[in-house]
């Protein structure tokens, strides 16, 4: 039914400029040009909506604007009908309104179809006073029959309008929709008729598609979508035509408009749950999603197929190689949706085409055209890691293939590879030694030293056997280049300086080029200082930079470019394969040889470090590391327990690594599985609940609006809402004022309450609001009157655009005696960002790759009597709602020191990553330093104030 509130359908821009006086709007209206009555009669329009109908002026309108024929005048008298006080103090209709009645009546009968489509669409608005209608009725009911159609689709809302509100005006409308329904040609018409009836009366429009049937594959696009919509609601009421339903929603799949196709696939999963039915929606999403062009459709579509496939997956399994077809598409983010779905459809049946696809599409990836390579090769590697290891049949299939891309210029591309070879070898024995010898075949190709430090960690720990240790080493010699590092480097620099002097022709050019040595010129340094540069060492540097600039074995190369935690990574690999070779073989002659070749080679890459032919001299932790490993190699027969560290204890501690992921995996998929809606007994009990194992849940939109705009809220209780008041005032002011202030989406509601404490009339208070950081004040509150001791509610909205600390301040202004102004001033409201901040996950190499892309970074100094870090850690994830992205396992034991990752995202899709680094004193309590990076500077600032704000939590919880 009709709302008692008037709707307004037109925003008029207001003029700031000084209003004009009723003489003068007069005197526009009876003398002026079309242009001057426009502009007079948009001030009076724009006056009335403002609150200043300005009564007088109505006659003059109805004299000498209504009989004009200018279009834009007739329109604007449109707005002037539409907001003008049509009744008089007593609830009557004006006399004047009978002169008004009869010009639209006339304009009704126009013979401009323009003019009678524009008077319609007036109708609609107005369509709630019955005095002004009753008397258009018949005209409105004689435009049904105009030969334009513009006019006849206009003439059904307008009846539409006029029957939803004043049904006895046109008692007869469903039997006159229906007749001229049957009779209309034009698509617009028919539609318009079609909804009136879906609205007004479902049994006829329920006819009207059983008459129509066999003719509805070849109706108009838009008239498709609302016979759909008539089937759907329709089937709430169990009806009887529902098979009828189902056939005709069968043949909609295959008309040519995309929307009418996933609007016919939706509903038909919602009237049965007929295999056939759901893998005929299903191939029409998936033809939708290949054949649409825009990305954001696609998405939409991938998102229902995925909801379609978590309900009837065992279904859509035949379907996964049409899903396949998808990836074709050129946007990351299509690619990267449909490989989920496809990933979560891969079964025993049908792993091995979707491995070989993939493969094919790897392939297709080293294209020098193909678009987004490296993006899409990076994924397609991460996809068959996925499927390899979750059937084993395919990875020793897969895993060499993947082994050709440690060479990948891409270099998250090769690392996903090293990533999927290190859990193949840890999980599938058998597959260790063909694994191992084609990684020691490539190790020549790989240019990354993350690539490296992955492929000797997995030669170290699973090359076994007497035979592979010596054929390994030999080809770590090869990609290292002669040892020691620093003697042939020195060589190389001699070499140069040798053929140099060699070119030297004869004493005279020796003393000139000893004049030139000893000549000098100054040189200006990167700081602005002198210095002198000679010849001799000009031409001493150029060789030295000749020489690293020569071409050189890749891990050489590394090294030589100061990558020495690669260095020490490479230590830690020959002093395993040391140690497994003395451990397996009884010829004493053969350790000591790989013995002493592993010690000279450590030994050389610390000299080299300390040398001036690196870029970056070695790190004392990598040092560090290098001597350990030689100490260990040197005391090969006194120190088992190292020996048992390097042999056994790293191996188990990416097997307890593995382990740990894939518990937290199956743990959340169980928790998926069980996920239930639970029911208490007492609950009353919708009998359309009877239907939900017969189809999915229908699509309600009227309950989708509803949450939308938060009618389905469940109601906070009490003590929540109190823990949200915010005093403004104190008690002693004139005026009282707490604000309750209430999180909804992106909007902040302010209700405040306003206590007149003084035994004055307060008159024209006006509260008024200010705001400090990402906020926006979207409508002001009004000027209201207090009685003496009275009470006001006032409410206020405000928009969020970023998750930033924000600050909501203002006063309170009235007039106070003798028309003086009086004011209160109001306590600040400090926005809680905490409620814009949802803990999320992401994997390491995302976190990675954030961090270092994310350019805005808050330190925030940690120092807390709390001697556990564990619960320091507990505690920041809490304050800050962040989730911990490290493993338990990796957090759990006893230890000084803790380090974890930390990441979140806005409600405004915002990431903040978080690293905490701390230590426990010998005191006893903890310190350290909490780094937080964001995109922007807002979520990292805001974020690090409340660590600082909650740090006081620590020193009052231990005391």
């Amino acid at each position: 039914m009709a709302s008692p509130d008037s709707s307004c359908y037109t925003v008029v821009l207001e003029s700031s400029a000084e209003y004009p006086s009723t003489a003068e709007l007069r005197s526009g209206l009876e003398k002026g040009s079309d242009e001057v009555k426009l502009d007079t009669l948009r001030k009076i329009v724009i006056s009335t909506i403002n609150g200043n109908p300005q009564p007088a002026l109505m006659m003059p309108i109805i004299q000498y604007v209504l009989p004009s024929r200018n279009k834009q005048l007739k329109k604007l008298l449109h707005f002037y009908w539409e907001v003008c006080p049509k009744y008089d103090d007593n609830g009557k209709l004006k006399q004047e309104m009978i002169l008004v009645v009869n010009a639209i009546r006339n304009d009704l009968q126009h013979p401009n179809e323009y003019i009678r489509g524009a008077t319609l669409r007036f109708l609609q608005k107005i369509s709630k006073d019955a005095e002004l209608l009753e008397p258009l009725v018949p005209t409105c009911r004689s435009c049904l029959e105009h030969r334009h159609s513009y006019v006849r689709k206009n003439a059904v809302f307008a009846i539409f309008s006029i029957y939803r509100e004043f049904e006895h005006l046109i008692p007869d409308a469903p039997e006159l929709i229906y007749t001229f329904l049957v009779a209309e040609t034009d698509s617009t018409c028919k539609r318009n008729a079609f909804v009136f009836l879906a609205q007004c009366a479902m049994s006829k429009a329920v006819e009207y598609i059983l008459n129509i049937y066999d003719t509805i594959p070849s109706l108009d696009e838009s008239l498709q979508m609302s016979i759909i919509e008539v089937i759907r609601l329709d089937c709430k009421s169990d009806s009887a035509h529902k098979s009828r339903y189902i056939r005709c929603i069968f043949e909609l799949l295959e008309t040519s408009s995309h929307a009418v196709k996933y609007e016919a696939a939706t509903t038909l999963t919602t009237l049965t749950q007929n295999p056939a039915a759901i893998k005929a929606a299903a191939s029409c999403f998936i033809n939708l999603v290949i054949k649409e062009s825009d990305n954001n459709v696609k998405l939409i579509v991938l998102d229902r197929l995925e909801s379609l496939r978590s309900k009837h997956g065992h279904i859509l399994d035949t379907l996964v190689e049409d899903i396949l077809q998808i990836l074709s598409s050129a946007d990351m983010e299509v690619r990267r949706k449909a490989m989920s779905i496809i990933l979560s459809m891969t079964s025993s049946r049908n792993v091995e085409e979707v491995v070989m696809f993939l493969k094919k599409q790897l392939l297709k990836t080293q294209e020098a055209d193909f678009e987004k390579a490296p993006e899409y090769r990076q994924l397609l590697i991460q996809s068959i890691h996925v499927t390899a290891i979750k059937f084993s049949e395919v990875a020793a299939s897969v895993v060499h293939a993947l082994m050709e891309f440690l060479g990948d210029s891409n270099n998250p591309s090769a690392l996903d590879v090293v990533s999927f070879v290190r859990e193949v070898v840890e999980k599938f024995p058998h597959l260790r030694a063909t694994i191992t010898e084609k990684l020691i075949s490539t190790l020549s190709e790989i240019k990354s030293g993350k690539v490296f430090r992955g492929v000797l960690w997995i030669l170290g720990e699973y090359v076994e056997t007497t035979a592979d240790i010596p054929s390994t080493m030999r080809e770590i010699r090869k990609v290292l280049g002669e040892i020691p590092i620093l003697a042939s480097e020195q060589r190389l620099l001699d070499a140069a300086s040798n053929d140099e002097g060699a070119g030297e022709e004869g004493g005279e050019d020796k003393e000139k080029e000893k004049e030139k040595a000893s000549a000098s010129r100054p040189r200006v340094l990167a700081d602005g200082t002198y210095a002198t540069e000679t010849a001799y060492s000009s031409t001493t540097a150029a060789r030295l930079e000749a020489v690293k600039a020569a071409s050189k074995p890749p891990l050489r190369t590394l090294l030589l470019g100061g990558d020495f935690f690669t260095g020490s990574v490479l230590a830690a690999a020959l002093t395993k394969l040391v140690l497994r070779f003395a451990e397996k073989s009884t010829d004493v002659a053969a350790v000591n040889v790989l013995r002493a070749e592993s010690m000279l080679i450590m030994t050389s890459i610390i000299r080299v470090g300390q040398s001036k032919f690196v870029t970056v001299h070695i790190d004392e932790d990598s040092n560090e590391r290098i001597m350990n490993c030689i100490q260990t190699l040197s005391e090969l027969e006194t120190q088992p327990a190292v020996q048992e560290v390097f042999l056994k204890d790293t191996k188990a501690a990416y097997s307890k690594m593995l382990g740990a992921q894939e518990k937290l995996a199956a743990d959340k998929k169980a928790s998926e599985a069980t996920k239930a809606t639970i029911v208490q007994v007492d609950d009353l009990l919708s009998f359309r609940q009877f239907t939900k194992k017969t189809a999915d849940d229908a699509i309600d939109y009227d309950e989708d609006l509803g949450r939308a705009t938060g009618a389905g809220e469940q109601q906070e209780d009490f003590m929540s809402n109190l823990s949200r008041i915010s005093q403004l005032t104190g008690f002693s002011d004139p005026i009282y004022a707490e604000a309750y202030v209430k999180m909804h989406g992106f909007d902040i509601l302010l209700d405040v309450l306003l206590v007149n404490q003084t035994a004055n009339t307060l008159q024209n208070l006006c509260l008024d609001f200010a705001t400090l950081g990402d906020l926006k004040i979207v409508e002001r509150p009004s000027v209201f009157t207090v009685a003496p001791h009275g009470f006001q509610s006032i409410k206020a909205t405000i928009k969020v655009s970023s998750t930033e600390t924000g600050v909501i301040f203002g006063s309170i202004l009235w007039e106070g005696p003798n028309l003086s102004e009086a004011c209160v001033i109001l306590n600040d409201i400090h926005i809680d960002i905490m409620d814009y901040i949802k803990p999320a996950y992401c994997n390491e190499a995302q976190f990675r790759s954030m961090w270092t892309e994310f350019e805005w970074e808050n330190r925030v100094n940690v120092s807390s009597p709390v001697s556990d870090p564990r619960e320091y850690l507990k505690h920041v994830m809490q304050a800050t709602n962040m989730s911990c992205l490290t493993p338990e396992g990796a957090t759990s034991g006893d230890c000084d020191f803790l380090s974890a990752n930390m990441y979140a995202r806005s409600l405004f899709g915002e990431d903040a990553l978080a690293n905490l680094s701390i230590e426990r004193t010998e005191a006893g309590g903890i310190t350290g330093h909490v780094r937080i990076r964001s995109k922007t500077q807002g979520i990292a600032l805001s974020l690090g104030d409340r660590i600082t704000m909650n740090n006081a939590w620590d020193t009052s919880n231990v005391r």
